[in-house]
């Protein structure tokens, strides 16, 4: 069996028991309360605290894409018992008129979405008006109710009907890098190789669908402060908008998020529901809460539509001579959204020349929005597919061509890795799978009416840290709190800043809480692109070790201490303990407390990214994704029957989570490559499988056996804590290997995600 990080092998520890040290499986501390419904989620804040009853918003949508509103007649919704208001652009409060003022932290170049600014219809679904009633039922009614007259305009909603427009995007973007110039001669190299691939990709718009729908619900206070509890993955982010777009002074709203239902990105920016409702609590004056439906879910922000072409040379023993990737996705009318698409690319090995293009293409669609794995979800799977193929054209293993052009080195910028254990990926993924086994041929392998394919493909993301603040209180009877505006998106946050925390002052877990999910906690930022236990978690243990210190200075002061003539090197923290390392000497951490005659000590820390010691290095997790598809040709059906997944994500903070995290990215990928995907009716310019039943999901029936291996690494140049990050990684490569394994079963090879049984069995798909 390939080696797994110890930690794997230990007992898993319940949340609130026991000592525990980064790298244990460890269970939830907010486990119980979410399985017992106490946790709350942005719907289920009662307006009691804030001395008001609740009013209930609906969002009533465009059914055109592209025009005018020329009436709305609300006659009919008014006339329904209960209703309170019909808020639309021509009677809501005021607003900023200023692109810069509706710009949130994650905006891209271009004018911001306006809700109820004006009479223009910009996409289909666009919110164009909020019922408000003093029940859910009523207001829901009402919004039936309401009738609304447009002049059409003729709209664009194909992109790949206007590539003739497609154009550089403005790189304004945080977080985003465009590709790099040109390395070599790529073009002429490739026209002249003695073996080459050229082939086409498309995939279509996904759409998140989390459990919990998008909801504000907005307490007014008397006094007028607004305290909103907001569906987001940063309630500092949601605040900034709300202050900003309705000039309300800063220190009268407070914005929470203490449970996200799920997010994968589309919580990243503020969505309409946030605008309306604080629209209706500054109208009338109360409590508002306005929740979207499924349905509304896919009227925001989306993965892209998106267009590749990837051009492979290499000689005949495999050692590629260019790489080119090319690719052209959608943006809105009113912003260009930018994803590194074909960036990682040039990353992932060893290459002479080199050549990365990208463009968009304006639609009438709402502007997209990150989704797991933004751009790379789509890059890497073009990119590793025509690795197979290229395998193929060379007569040559899979997994030996990509370990033939391994990259030592960046090959576009010549840095070094921080690290990179991608090797071991490979080989540890290969020999747990048993990729030996696997005969180069294509339909090799039948089991009664099924063909048996296998499949693998690399994985890329980058390994970032931003800037964060954190703060440190041990109390009096030995409580240790620590806090930072975070957000726990699913993704085990409270967990792994409360393993950091009790590592560093040798605590038992449940001596130990976290506080996030408040924009009035100390800053952090918005929670996305894998960053938050690199970011938050360095800034967590810093302010720990700022604690360490002062209470080793206590300690040495105190009359008679043991530490008196002790270096900060000769301690430790251990069972809420300050120890002589190798002696019995020891004083409760809540008798040196005590000492100092104070009811708790407090030490905050700023996490500033060693940004020029960062910058010297190229930071990324990786990954070699392994598969085993079982394909019925007749029904056009796909079975993934076995997965391996194989990570290097740098020092694994909760081995149990960090599992979780790797095998819910898995399920995306089977779910990305066989099943999702939104249609659009280009006449309509709308989307129209808009509901679960349409819109398909990997189900439990999809899902087998996922194995996932943590690779030993331990990054000190990307954080402190030797952490990466995990969310985003668990899903690359993996449709990429699917595909693979699907052309290794049937010859067929299948470039369009996703990979549903009508293109299984469609005839005109080349064989090999």
């Amino acid at each position: 069996m390939s080696e797994l990080i110890p930690a794997l092998r230990t007992p898993v520890a319940d949340a609130g028991t026991g000592a525990v040290a980064i790298g244990m499986p460890v269970s939830r501390v907010d486990g119980r309360d979410k399985v017992t419904g106490r946790a709350r989620y942005a719907a289920e804040y009662p307006a009691e605290e804030a001395g008001s009853p609740l009013l209930y918003g609906v969002v009533v949508n465009s059914t055109i894409a592209r025009g005018t509103v020329k009436s709305i007649d609300s006659s009919a919704a008014m006339a329904v018992p209960g209703m309170v208001e019909v808020i639309t652009h021509q009677n809501r409060p005021p607003m900023s008129g200023f692109d810069l003022l509706h710009k949130d932290m994650t905006s891209p170049a271009g004018s911001p979405f306006r809700p109820l600014f004006d009479a223009r219809v910009r996409h289909s679904g666009q919110p164009l008006a909020l019922v408000v009633a003093d029940s859910f039922e009523a207001a829901r009614h009402a919004a039936g109710l309401l009738r609304i007259d447009y002049d059409i305009d003729p709209h664009q909603t194909d992109m790949r009907d206007h590539l003739d427009k497609a154009r550089t995007p403005s790189h304004i973007k945080a977080g985003y890098t465009p590709p790099p110039k040109p390395k070599g001669h790529p073009d002429q190299v490739w026209e002249a190789a003695a073996v080459r691939v050229d082939s086409a990709f498309h995939e279509g718009v996904e759409h998140h669908n989390p459990l919990e729908m998008f909801t504000s619900t907005v307490l007014r206070a008397s006094d007028g402060h607004l305290t909103i509890y907001d569906k987001t993955q940063s309630s500092q982010n949601s605040r900034w908008y709300v202050y900003h777009v309705f000039g309300i002074p800063k220190e009268k709203v407070t914005v929470r998020n203490p449970y996200v239902g799920g997010a994968f990105g589309a919580g990243l920016r503020p969505q309409y529901q946030l605008a309306l409702a604080v629209m209706a609590a500054l109208k009338l004056e109360r409590s508002v809460r306005v929740v979207l439906t499924r349905q509304q879910m896919f009227t925001f922000g989306h993965r892209p539509e998106t267009l590749q072409r990837v051009r492979l040379s290499a000689e005949h023993d495999g050692t590629l001579t260019s790489i080119i990737h090319e690719a052209v996705t959608e943006t809105s009318r009113l912003e260009d959204y930018v994803e590194a698409v074909v960036n990682f690319s040039g990353m992932l090995y060893q290459c002479a020349h080199i050549r990365l293009g990208y463009k968009v293409v304006e639609v009438d669609h709402f502007t997209p929005l990150d989704m797991r794995a933004p751009g790379a979800a789509s890059g890497n799977h073009a990119l590793e597919v025509a690795m197979d193929e290229l395998s193929y054209a060379l007569g040559m293993d899979p997994l030996a061509l990509r370990l033939k052009n391994y990259a030592d080195m960046d090959p576009v910028s010549g840095m070094p890795y921080s690290t990179k254990a991608l090797r071991a990926c490979y080989l540890q993924g290969a020999a747990h799978f048993g990729w030996d086994q696997r005969p180069l041929a294509v339909r090799a392998r039948r089991e009664g009416r099924e063909l048996v394919g296998w499949g693998m493909a690399t994985g890329i993301w980058d390994a970032m840290q931003m800037f964060a603040r954190a703060e440190a209180v041990l109390h009096a009877d030995g409580q240790l709190v620590v806090s930072s505006a975070a957000s726990d998106i699913g993704t085990g946050t409270y967990t792994a800043m409360c393993i950091i925390a009790a590592d560093a002052l040798g605590l038992k877990l449940e001596h130990v809480r976290f506080q996030l999910g408040d924009s009035t906690l100390p800053v952090a930022p918005v929670e996305g692109g894998s960053s938050h236990v690199a970011t938050v978690g360095s800034a967590v243990q810093g302010a720990c070790e700022k604690l360490q210190q002062a209470l080793f200075k206590i300690a040495k002061r105190m009359p008679g201490s043991p530490f008196a003539r002790a270096r900060f090197a000769d301690v430790q923290f251990a069972d809420g303990m300050l120890e002589m390392k190798g002696e019995g000497t020891a004083l409760a951490l809540t008798a040196i407390l005590a000492a100092s005659g104070q009811p708790r000590l407090t030490e905050t820390f700023m996490l500033l990214p060693a940004v020029l010691k960062q910058r010297k290095f190229v930071r990324a997790t990786h990954s070699a994704v392994f598969v085993e598809v079982r394909v019925d040709e007749e029904l056009g059906t796909v079975r993934v029957t076995r997965v391996v997944s194989a990570v290097a994500a740098g020092r694994i903070i909760n081995a149990k989570a960090a599992r979780s995290q790797i095998i819910g990215g898995v399920v995306w990928g089977i779910s990305q490559g066989l099943h999702e995907e939104t249609l659009t009716d280009h006449v309509l310019g709308r989307f129209m499988n808009h509901n679960l039943a349409e819109y398909h999901v990997a189900v439990n029936a999809d899902i087998h056996e996922i194995d996932v291996i943590f690779v030993q690494e331990d990054d000190r140049i990307v954080s402190k804590l030797g952490a990466k990050g995990v969310g985003e990684i668990g899903q690359l490569g993996v449709a990429a290997a699917i595909g693979n394994a699907i052309h290794h079963a049937t010859g067929r090879r299948l470039r369009e995600l996703p990979m549903t049984p009508e293109k299984i069995m469609r005839p005109d798909a080349p064989l090999v």
